[in-house]
């Protein structure tokens, strides 16, 4: 599945805040990669001639838990990624994606564990320290959250740091730490300017405190694209609304009315609950 189709599947559930689109989104990065088996200082290309028997045979569970945890069959998923475990107990990719699985099933606890055995297997892997960060935030230890995301960050040869900058921002913004939210969210969209989730959680910070102008850039950006949903129309709305501009308001709720007609958003918006 392409990155749009993603997000676009995950945005039906709205932007704000969730983890299924900050994870889900970039589902590869997530999960982590295959890398050196068992080896946190060795880093190099793990090609098929190098691939042991059984990693092969749990890389193959991992991609079916893959497969299942994104069709939100999380039950199914872990089992599949226990079979991975059990196959090979040197998989930190396996642990990391039964983190996420925990994650989602809101057994914090099990996930925390998962997590860091994975990071015991590899140290150095990025994408563990993302998931690790966002379920710490998950679990309101701010400062646990925002130091994994770090760790993230300084990840030798990271490639997800834009994602890494947007939860950060989000997980600052949960914390009060809203000018520290909105510079990492800027990060995040100098790197990415395209994300869903960045572009909603700018404008809904400026929008809640006052500074709409700046707001409408990013939901404008956002509503304009493929990727708007109900929640980020109705943004749209307030934010028009708030800046006299009538017309543009009554523009984006006819595209609610017409696209979500069933929605909370499309309800609020024919009771004229602009406030709500």
């Amino acid at each position: 599945m392409t990155r749009a189709g993603r997000l676009t599947r995950a945005g039906r559930r709205g932007f704000a805040l969730g983890l299924a689109l900050v994870c889900l989104a970039q589902l590869a990065g997530c999960a982590g990669s295959v890398g050196s088996a068992g080896n946190p200082t060795a880093r190099d290309w793990v090609t098929e001639s190098d691939e042991p028997a059984t990693r092969k045979r749990a890389r193959t569970r991992l991609e079916l838990a893959t497969g299942y945890f994104e069709q939100g069959q999380y039950v199914v998923a872990l089992d599949e990624v226990k079979q991975a475990i059990q196959i090979d107990p040197s998989y930190a990719a396996a642990f990391n994606l039964r983190g996420l699985i925990y994650t989602q099933l809101r057994d914090l606890r099990l996930a925390e564990d998962s997590f860091q055995q994975a990071l015991r297997l590899d140290a150095r892997d990025g994408d563990t320290w993302h998931n690790l960060g966002w379920m710490y935030c998950l679990d309101t230890r701010y400062p646990m959250a925002f130091d994994a995301f770090r760790r993230a960050l300084e990840t030798p040869g990271y490639a997800s740091a834009a994602r890494t900058w947007m939860a950060l921002g989000i997980c600052q913004a949960r914390a009060g730490q809203v000018d520290a939210g909105l510079r990492s969210l800027e990060r995040s969209f100098e790197l990415d300017a395209g994300h869903p989730v960045t572009l909603y959680n700018l404008a809904l910070l400026l929008h809640q405190r006052g500074d709409s102008e700046r707001a409408r850039f990013y939901i404008r950006r956002l509503n304009n694209s493929e990727l708007a949903n109900a929640e980020s129309l109705w943004l749209g709305i307030k934010i028009e609304n708030r800046l006299q501009s009538r017309e543009a308001a009554a523009q984006l709720g006819e595209q609610l009315r017409r696209r979500f007609p069933v929605s909370r958003e499309a309800s609020a918006y024919e009771r004229g609950a602009i406030d709500e």
